[in-house]
């Protein structure tokens, strides 16, 4: 297994199989590239199946142990299946999606080998979930979510960005897994380096002191310092990565983007590596090189003033060009 210049071990990656998407969500990054929601129709150098299985095939040579197939909309991929079922049988695959394609596609996704999903889910009021998706497929994702407990895609996480649009419906998501088998929520702390909206931006100790109060048990995962709630029989995890180094400190992933780049950092587009022609030796070469360059965001590229200010580590900044 490789390992970072930070001791930090790659057992996991993420591939983004398409940025195209059939919702419109206000706070999505796209893997950290941007909201780049457009024609859903392929473009040209979107990675093909068979890409994706030599990448895979050679993430397993370094001992890579799961990956988790995402987007934009990975079901918008007609030979997803295919790419399941060609997963090297080393690597666990998992995805994320919608949940809108799922009433079709779970069973056939399961029979592939497919082990669970994560189900995008920011409420459960059709006017809000209208409002913060772009999207009418309301019915479509609660019945994805069914798809996916009956066919055994479990768990079955719903992640909810939590902000200012959705802490609202944090106690409602809250009573939803706690009454239905099969699910956890997973509340993930919105990100606005990302979206560049950080008046959406909410205090996320808020939500971790409301579930403590009403937790039956709370367990801390030693990675990424997640705290864990038990609340009348649901589990409930929050995911706060914002200014939170452990979270950093251990993260184990890459990423690959829909065009074929190596991605070593969420929060980062100044770190995509190109992997040439897709040959098995070029896929080699740069992931090496990717893991190689992998820093942790917060407490090394982002770093703390005097001021308690989370600022661009000086060693990472470039060096200007000279003017003429």
């Amino acid at each position: 297994m490789l390992v970072d210049g930070f001791g930090r071990e790659v057992s996991q990656v993420r591939v983004s199989l398409t940025d195209r998407c059939n919702f419109d969500c206000i706070y999505c990054h796209n893997e950290g590239l941007g909201d780049t929601r457009g024609p859903m129709a392929p473009r040209e150098d979107e990675l093909s199946a068979d890409a994706v299985i030599r990448f895979l095939e050679v993430a397993a040579e370094f001992d890579v142990e799961k990956v988790k197939f995402t987007g934009g909309e990975p079901m918008l991929r007609e030979d997803l299946e295919e790419i399941v079922r060609r997963t090297p049988d080393a690597i666990t695959p998992s995805l994320t999606t919608n949940g809108t394609y799922l009433p079709e596609r779970a069973d056939a996704l399961r029979a592939a080998g497919l082990e669970r999903v994560n189900v995008s889910q920011d409420a459960l009021d059709p006017a809000a979930f209208r409002e913060i998706t772009k999207s009418g497929a309301y019915n479509e994702v609660i019945e994805g979510v069914k798809a996916a407990v009956e066919a055994d895609l479990t768990p079955v996480k719903l992640n909810m960005v939590v902000f200012d649009r959705t802490v609202e419906h944090v106690p409602e998501m809250v009573d939803y897994v706690a009454e239905n088998d099969g699910l956890r929520l997973q509340l993930i702390e919105y990100m606005p380096e990302l979206v560049e909206r950080p008046e959406w931006a909410i205090d996320i100790d808020r939500v971790h002191d409301w579930l403590a109060e009403r937790a039956d048990r709370v367990e801390v995962r030693e990675m990424h310092h997640r705290n864990r709630y038990y609340v009348n029989g649901g589990m409930v995890e929050i995911v706060d990565p914002v200014e939170n180094e452990d979270f950093c400190a251990n993260c184990h992933r890459v990423r690959v983007t829909p065009d074929g780049k190596l991605k070593g950092c969420l929060n980062r587009t100044d770190d995509l590596r190109s992997m040439g022609g897709l040959s098995k030796d070029e896929i080699r070469t740069a992931f090496r090189e990717t893991v190689e360059n992998r820093v942790p965001y917060y407490g090394e590229y982002k770093v703390q003033n005097e001021d308690d200010e989370w600022v661009q580590n000086e060693r990472y900044v470039e060096t200007p060009l000279p003017s003429d």
